[in-house]
């Protein structure tokens, strides 16, 4: 159970982010914003956990806490330009392949 929260906070931010995106459709500048949105959205969940369900996060401190958050947010940013970025690279390939 130590380390369960770090994918909840990723699964949580890349949904929020995903459902952000869904919203605001085309809009560039919402596009980026995601990561610090999706960032500042780990350090909330770090903040709330630690103060109100501190047994879900096993950390010392609040610093720790949030810096989980944090880092879990940009992780849920990071898996969605890997997924991206796969999915766009066999298109790719595909056409270079003839």
């Amino acid at each position: 159970m130590e380390y369960i929260s770090i994918p909840c906070f990723v699964v949580i931010c890349y949904l929020f982010a995903e459902i952000l995106k869904a919203i605001t459709r085309k809009n560039e500048t919402v596009k980026r914003l995601i990561p610090g949105i999706s960032g500042l959205l780990g350090g909330l969940l770090g903040f709330l956990t630690f103060r109100f369900y501190p047994e879900f996060i096993s950390v010392q401190n609040i610093f720790e806490a949030i810096a989980i958050g944090i880092i879990s947010g940009l992780a849920a940013t990071g898996s969605n330009q890997i997924i991206k970025q796969l999915l766009k690279g066999e298109d790719k390939n595909a056409e270079n392949f003839f």
